[in-house]
């Protein structure tokens, strides 16, 4: 019984470190601010002003606790199905290894967030952005090992190597990698089009799958137009047709997408639009209000993790177990 739940003990344990951790070195003093962050005493870029305490923006800092409980919850919610014995072959049930990855990413973005806001270091801004590539990159890869018939060893590889580079990137080159990209946004665009080919895979999706990157870029504001205006800049857009490279067959399994998976989007595109206000220029920034529009964001974009969490727990294998191999995702 013990055993059983060593994931939830061990998921609890690392963040009540991490909150030990984070409050002795708070207490000392966090060092030098980053050079994008503003003087305490001055309204910040996420529209909080800059508190001389423990925590720099402190009802930002809190609101990603949200992302705690939803990790945490995910990770109660596995060892639940362990406990009733519930046999499933979907990747998000039990104490399976793409479930775990899940739950730890998850879990990963209220501690990365809690640093950048709670600091204003350097270091705080490259864990937060590390921690949103490592939840984000999870989805769109796992659509691609399910659709490219991938096993275990290669989906973690390549999630790894990813993160690992878009890590060192950040840090030594900065938020663009260098070379004018953003990891995060794209992963956006090639999640829903790996979504696409998942529910709707054939040939000619395959083929124009990519277009569908551009309807999301649409969605955030970055028009067909402004990408044709300026291709230098948007060189990344070629990389819309990777999932359908990738996607050589049809998805083992299908998935029930209402409610959690439109509950999910439907979290999501609410807190961009409060994101969108949450910012020092937004003529609605309060700074001294105990509402911040960008911790609002953190609990809504925690729901939407969730959401999606079950939403990928309702796949159903449509295909005979001996198609597919063993250890595939």
């Amino acid at each position: 019984m013990k055993n059983r739940v060593t994931p939830l003990r061990v998921a609890s344990g690392a963040f009540a470190v991490f909150a030990i951790g984070f409050v002795l070195v708070g207490l000392s003093g966090w060092g030098p601010p980053a050079a994008n962050e503003q003087a305490i005493g001055d309204v910040s870029r996420w529209c909080e002003r800059v508190n001389d305490g423990l925590l720099r923006e402190p009802i930002n800092t809190l609101g990603n606790l949200g992302f705690v409980a939803v990790g945490l919850l995910i990770f109660a919610t596995l060892a639940g199905d362990i406990e009733r014995g519930i046999p499933s072959s979907n990747r998000f049930t039990g104490h399976d290894s793409v479930a775990l990855l899940y739950g730890a990413a998850a879990l990963f973005l209220g501690p990365g967030s809690m640093v950048m806001h709670g600091t204003h270091t350097r270091f705080g801004g490259w864990i937060d952005n590390l921690s949103m590539v490592a939840y984000i990159l999870i989805p769109w890869l796992f659509n691609l090992a399910r659709l490219g018939r991938w096993r275990d060893r290669t989906f973690f590889l390549n999630y790894a190597a990813l993160l690992s580079l878009y890590g060192a990137g950040y840090w030594f080159l900065g938020p663009d990698l260098g070379i004018g990209l953003d990891l995060f946004g794209l992963s956006i665009a090639l999640w829903i089009i790996s979504e696409v080919l998942h529910r709707w895979w054939s040939l000619w999706l395959r083929l124009t799958s990519g277009l569908a990157g551009f309807v999301v870029a649409a969605v955030f504001g970055l028009t067909p137009s402004e990408m044709l205006a300026a291709p230098g800049e948007n060189w990344w857009v070629f990389l819309f047709w990777v999932p359908g490279l990738l996607a050589r067959q049809p998805p083992p399994g299908r998935r029930t997408y209402t409610p959690w998976y439109w509950l999910g989007v439907a979290s999501f595109l609410v807190a961009y639009s409060i994101w969108l206000t949450g910012t020092a220029t937004s003529t609605t920034c309060r700074p001294d209000s105990l509402f911040q529009a960008h911790a609002m964001w953190h609990l809504l974009t925690a729901l939407a993790t969730y959401c999606f969490f079950r939403f990928l727990r309702t796949e159903r294998s449509t295909v005979p177990a001996r198609a597919v191999p063993l250890s595939s995702v």
